[in-house]
């Protein structure tokens, strides 16, 4: 079995910027270090390097080799072939790949967020073009600037994306089932690409440290209740939704919690094991979660993934987490089918590979 990567990453390099229009240059992101005398980054007592977006600073991370289990070349896609041989290390096939730096907003203004997006877009196009197809990304829409989303959803469709990253919550403090969002959804369903809603935040003026660590999961559960509540998916009957990188211990108390707001005794399926099945929602869980229980219950089998969070080191990351979800098919935790589908045709479905 050849298994899917569900949540990958890259760390956007100058290189990443170099794709940007004549007419943008000037909102060309600067990298820049902290001086002796500044603070150091967040907690974990190491100096980090600055982005400064149309001037407003966002953390670079540092990285470490040893830490992550990854090298500067693979990480930024300085060189594919070896990203794709520690792939095949890990028995992975594909990945979906989601950035670093734009898992937060870095600007509040519609002209600068629109050619990060496009110079983003492009450069990873360019990147992964000669993966053969193995190495997938998830785009980013410019959702300040909503009468160009479809343009570059059509652009990166053609070139390689597998899906659509939003934020739980955004632009002006938005749910995700804000009718502003709808364009998106529209766009994204015809072009058969899913919303992915990553962990992240989408104030651009909350900082990469403590403030977002606090919110960037609890944004991903709102999104999860604000679409279900208001049947956004109900709307778009073709639309995948996705919800990357916050665990997934937390799906029963969710649908637990919409179900006693009086819309159980409405559905016309079984509220607890239908939900996901009927939203069309897949969730990336974590080693840790009570995978088997989800499964069992709560009619989560065709619906978990799993992701590495490959290059960085957080509590996602797991670098061979596949292969933990299949020693879970040993253990008689799960199924053959159950794990086949957890490491692999689940994501598969979502990303449409």
């Amino acid at each position: 079995m050849r298994a899917i990567d569900a949540d990958a990453h890259i760390d956007e390099t100058e290189q990443t910027w170099e794709y940007m229009d004549e007419a943008d240059r000037r909102f060309k992101p600067i990298s820049f270090e902290l001086s002796e005398e500044e603070p150091i980054g967040p907690s974990d007592g190491r100096r980090h390097r600055m982005w400064l977006f149309g001037g407003n600073a966002r953390l670079r991370r540092f990285r470490s080799d040893q830490a992550t289990g990854t090298t500067r070349a693979t990480r930024e896609l300085l060189d594919v072939d070896a990203r794709l041989r520690h792939m095949d290390e890990l028995g992975i096939e594909a990945q979906a790949l989601y950035p670093t730096t734009f898992l937060h907003a870095v600007t509040p203004r519609p002209e600068v967020e629109l050619a990060l997006c496009k110079t983003y877009n492009r450069w990873l196009a360019d990147r992964t073009a000669g993966s053969g197809g193995r190495l997938r990304w998830v785009a980013q829409a410019p959702l300040l600037s909503m009468e160009e989303v479809g343009p570059e959803l059509r652009f990166a469709k053609d070139h390689g994306a597998c899906g659509v990253m939003k934020r739980g919550v955004e632009c002006d403090d938005r749910a995700a089932s804000d009718p502003y969002f709808f364009p998106l959804y529209e766009e994204a369903e015809r072009l058969d690409l899913p919303i992915c809603i990553h962990q992240g935040t989408g104030n651009p003026g909350i900082s990469n440290a403590a403030d977002s660590a606090r919110v960037a999961v609890l944004n991903v559960l709102s999104a999860f209740s604000s679409l279900a509540g208001a049947h956004v998916p109900d709307i778009y009957p073709r639309l995948r939704f996705g919800f990357i990188e916050a665990g997934a211990s937390w799906i029963p108390y969710l649908i637990k919690d919409l179900g006693m707001r009086g819309k159980a005794a409405q559905a016309p399926y079984d509220f607890k094991t239908g939900f996901l099945e009927h939203n069309r929602f897949y969730i990336t869980c974590d080693t840790e979660d009570d995978i088997p229980l989800l499964v069992n219950d709560y009619g989560a089998e065709d619906y978990l993934m799993i992701g590495t969070d490959y290059s960085h080191q957080d509590l996602s990351a797991e670098l061979r987490a596949h292969q933990a979800v299949m020693e879970m098919e040993e253990t008689g935790e799960l199924s053959a089918a159950a794990a086949r589908k957890i490491a692999s045709d689940n994501a598969r479905r979502l990303y449409g590979l």
